[in-house]
């Protein structure tokens, strides 16, 4: 980052800060989905949806949301997109019962300290972040995961892809007071869930991947789980169901939350945002260029994927809040 670019970027910072509010006592447990980012056809970021997205996610029971990360499309945002969405995320969520988790990834780490800062100013239950892109060694993975945990007292989870270890977790977390929740996609999570719940329990893990094995992922004491924002009502009422002993029900509904995974991944960030659509949160379901996002190696969203996306949406209806 060049001294003018730094200067420009601390300027928006500071700007985009609100007051700092007390540390949050709200639970870091449960269904956290990764909110998806709306935008408008003329290629802004619809803030004023991304709020509407908070207030449709607690309607459906969740217990925590998150923004930005992969799945918000995180790496197309420009930094005072992401401060004015973090700001009015923050002063909409302080009154509702689900936490609210910031990301704060950079592809530098003065980049992420900076928005780590201004996560502290707004107060957020945690913060999260994905390592630094293009960035595998972990050596300097540690040097950028300590730079952001020193410039934040907030709840601090790391997002472990490629070859993070649960063991390099671990070691990270040694050094890092406030690290302690992960959420875990390197590679497969249950044997890691044991691992931390057996030798590690003072570490909380969270898994992704749409939940596909939620109910299992719960059996080995899982903290919790951040799908997409598509049918949170479901994951919730899973969540519930399974830690309040009902079992067989908990069962019934994780099963109905593996309904749309094909959905997902053979059409993307346009099918799920067009199942947001379809929910009546967003008004389209363009990305980053005002226009739907291409789906590499998938299939378009075309007419027919919508009419037929819609009529499998219509079999959950029975089971969604709203």
């Amino acid at each position: 980052m060049s001294n003018f670019n730094r200067r420009a970027f601390l300027s928006l910072a500071a700007a985009a800060g609100v007051p700092a509010r007390a540390a949050s006592t709200k639970p870091l447990r449960g269904i956290f989905p990764i909110m998806q980012t709306p935008f408008t056809a003329d290629d802004k970021v619809d803030i004023g949806i991304l709020v509407k997205q908070a207030h449709y996610l607690a309607k459906c029971g969740v217990h925590g949301m998150v923004w930005p990360q992969l799945a918000s499309e995180w790496a197309s945002l420009r930094p005072e997109e992401r401060f004015q969405g973090a700001t009015a995320l923050a002063n909409i969520t302080r009154t509702m019962r689900p936490a609210l988790v910031i990301g704060v990834q950079a592809p530098t780490i003065d980049a992420a300290v900076e928005y780590a800062r201004h996560a502290e100013r707004l107060a957020p239950d945690a913060i999260i972040a994905i390592p630094q892109p293009g960035v595998t060694a972990h050596a300097k993975l540690f040097e950028y995961y300590k730079a952001i945990g020193a410039a934040s007292t907030r709840p601090f989870f790391v997002q472990a892809i490629g070859d993070m270890s649960a063991e390099f977790i671990v070691e990270m977390s040694k050094a890092i007071s406030t690290l302690r929740y992960i959420k875990d996609e390197a590679g497969p999570p249950l044997p890691k869930l044991s691992f931390y719940r057996e030798k590690h329990p003072e570490l909380h893990p969270f898994t992704g991947n749409h939940g596909e094995l939620l109910f299992e992922e719960m059996l080995r004491g899982s903290a919790g789980n951040m799908p997409a924002a598509t049918v949170p009502d479901l994951y919730s009422a899973a969540w519930d169901l399974f830690h309040a002993g009902k079992r067989a029900e908990a069962a019934q509904m994780c099963m109905r939350t593996t309904w749309l995974l094909p959905t997902y991944r053979t059409y993307g960030m346009p099918g799920l945002k067009y199942i947001l659509e379809l929910r009546g949160v967003f008004a389209n379901n363009f990305s980053r260029g005002g226009k739907p996002a291409v789906v590499k190696d998938g299939t378009p969203l075309d007419d027919e994927a919508k009419r037929n996306i819609k009529e499998m949406l219509d079999q959950l209806k029975p089971w969604l809040k709203a």
